[in-house]
């Protein structure tokens, strides 16, 4: 069984965040954003939603809940008008598909690590308990 060092096991995920950023997924995600911060009109609509935003905290602070709802109308209009640009739902998209793929690195990384406990320890692979546990009868 060979025996790593923390550094060499960093150095290795340096590597593999390094492929993970030259997937086909992480590209989309780049010519994604780099189209959503060249659309005039998504940034319009940004900047609005960070105007009522702004005013949404103002009359939280001093409780001003009438005029805080009507905000929150036009800040949810603005949301919908914003998701509803096809380049923001790509975007959107891309997003969610680099996180699945990084959340499947993270399980595979994970789920492998336990397995590899509990053949090294001679466990029992089916019920997930490492040799020791096994051992002891630790059901």
């Amino acid at each position: 069984m060979a025996e790593y060092t923390r550094e060499e096991v960093i150095k290795q995920a340096e590597e593999l965040a390094k492929m993970i950023s030259s997937t086909e997924e992480v590209d989309f995600f780049k010519r994604a954003e780099e189209k959503i911060n060249e659309n005039d009109k998504v940034q319009k609509l940004i900047g609005k939603i960070k105007m009522y935003q702004q005013e949404a905290v103002n009359l939280q602070h001093y409780q001003k809940h009438e005029a805080l709802k009507k905000v929150e109308d036009k800040l949810e209009g603005l949301h919908k008008e914003v998701d509803s640009i096809p380049i923001v739902q790509e975007f959107k998209q891309s997003q969610t598909d680099v996180n699945d793929l990084l959340q499947l690195v993270t399980s595979t990384i994970s789920n492998t690590v336990t397995d590899e406990i509990i053949r090294e320890t001679e466990g029992d692979q089916l019920k997930g308990m490492t040799g020791s546990a096994v051992k002891h009868k630790r059901f």
